[in-house]
């Protein structure tokens, strides 16, 4: 493909001091992500404090089908992004252009066809998950109004991510901010102010992503900027969305295996403590999750850093990004340990009045979040591998953990611990994962080693 030159493509990826260039792009990621997590912990909050402990357990049956609907927003999303970054590093522009367009149709095709598939067959997917009479009317009530706006979520989220690849993490930045605060406002009116409940929450979030996508969608009508819409390129292009569907094909699993292992813990909860233990794990997903966000804003930080550069062959500075990257994220998730150790009672108090859930709650986040400090080298690891397109490698450390770890965990240590043996599972499949991604990882560094800036990174096996 030919080179082409444009003013509004970010040079300074390939020039910049690495970490200026991590903080202009990680920070505005970190404070979108952390945003776009809180406004889900604000929403267990109103639920779980004006409608009930049941509803907080409806809403955590709901998490895996939100995984799965996440998965294929991914699996679509993220390879487009990681394309964008690459193509402008190599100056392929109208390339760019086409795979914007192509992560617009896909994302339409792949939010059209899980909401259709997903509203025919609700109640049964919900039961499977593990609801009770009790707690299934709450989930339907939630889920069937998301799935309603499953195009738009879509949409927002993978044309966002594809903004911060472009080189405006701060315009992305504050859309997802925008959304935020459209969700807490509107949540206060819904729930507080009309009573709609559970399903408040929902309209909340799908009519403040519906203002950002529309945002957008203006955003990239404009001809001023390196990436813009042209009619030709929403015609799908089978080498682009092939090429996409193969880098997001990783995060894509992760997601769809997080929604099967999602499964599998609300029924060994509610075989072991009830619909109790199933709102347990509702608050304390929501609270690592948090701070899960705040590496996957690193991951997105990194991520055109990294991908320019590659697509540059610049591979000293794919791999000083890389490294910087891995730091700041264990730093954060150490603090989500030390608080989860010294107090859980202080953090799952703002969930919820029940004094026994509260209690339940701050003993499963001890447990669970006690080797937390070593999952961040495991996701910037794993990002590593899909910036570079190496499909095979992000794919299998993007499954290790939660399949070949933490699934069998799940069933075999409650034999000997009973339920708690349900906790114990995440901080020892954190541990497996840890030693596996950092054998990778000595790989691959190995290979950068025998590089020179500027020669082909053939034996690196990537994609790209």
């Amino acid at each position: 493909m030919k080179e082409e030159s444009s003013p509004y493509v970010p040079l300074e990826l390939g020039t910049e001091n690495i970490s200026t260039l991590l903080r202009q792009y990680a920070v505005p990621a970190i404070i979108a992500m952390t945003a776009s997590s809180l406004y889900n912990i604000v929403d267990s909050v109103f639920i779980g404090r004006c409608v009930g402990t049941l509803a907080i357990s409806g809403l955590a049956l709901t998490f895996p089908l939100m995984n799965l609907s996440a998965a294929f927003g991914t699996l679509v999303g993220i390879g487009g992004a990681t394309m964008v970054s690459v193509f402008l590093g190599r100056k392929w522009y109208k390339p760019a252009n086409k795979v914007l367009g192509n992560t617009f149709s896909l994302n339409v095709l792949t939010g059209l066809l899980f909401m259709v598939v997903t509203l025919l067959w609700l109640d049964p997917i919900l039961r499977f998950f593990g609801a009770s009479d009790d707690t299934l009317p709450y989930a339907r009530e939630y889920m069937v109004i998301l799935l309603y706006g499953n195009i738009i979520t879509h949409l927002y989220f993978g044309l966002n991510g594809i903004m911060r690849a472009a080189g405006h993490p701060r315009r992305a930045m504050f859309l997802t901010l925008f959304t935020v605060f459209i969700n807490t406002l509107l949540d206060a009116v819904f729930i507080y102010v009309l009573e709609w409940g559970i399903q408040g929450a929902a309209w909340a979030t799908i009519l403040s992503q519906t203002l950002a996508f529309l945002i957008i969608m203006v955003d990239f009508s404009s001809t001023k900027r390196v990436l813009h819409f042209t009619p030709k390129s929403f015609i799908p292009d089978w080498r682009i969305a092939r090429d996409s569907l193969e880098i997001g094909f990783a995060p894509f699993l992760m997601n769809a295996a997080a929604c099967v292992v999602t499964m599998i813990i609300n029924q060994q909860l509610q075989c072991y403590f009830g619909d109790m233990g199933i709102a347990s794990f509702g608050i304390c997903n929501r609270i690592a999750f948090l701070f899960i966000m705040v590496c996957i804003g690193l991951n997105q930080g990194m991520q055109p850093i990294a991908g320019y550069n590659f697509g540059a062959k610049l591979y000293s500075r794919v791999k000083l990004v890389y490294n910087r990257t891995v730091m700041w994220a264990t730093v954060v998730v150490t603090i989500a340990t030390l608080l989860s150790l010294f107090c859980p009672d202080r953090i799952t108090g703002a969930f919820t009045h029940d004094p026994a859930l509260i209690a339940d709650s701050a003993h499963a986040l001890r447990i669970m979040n006690c080797m937390m400090f070593i999952v961040g080298f495991h996701i910037i690891t794993t990002n590593l591998f899909q910036c570079l397109g190496m499909v095979r490698q992000s794919i299998f450390l993007s499954l290790i953990r939660q399949l070949l770890y933490l699934v069998p965990l799940l069933y075999l240590l409650p034999l000997w611990l009973e339920g708690d043996g349900i906790w114990w599972s995440f901080p020892i499949s954190d541990l497996m994962s840890f030693v596996t991604a950092m054998i990778m990882r000595f790989s691959l560094l190995r290979k950068f080693d025998s590089l020179q800036d500027g020669e082909d990174g053939e034996i690196l096996g990537s994609k790209l």
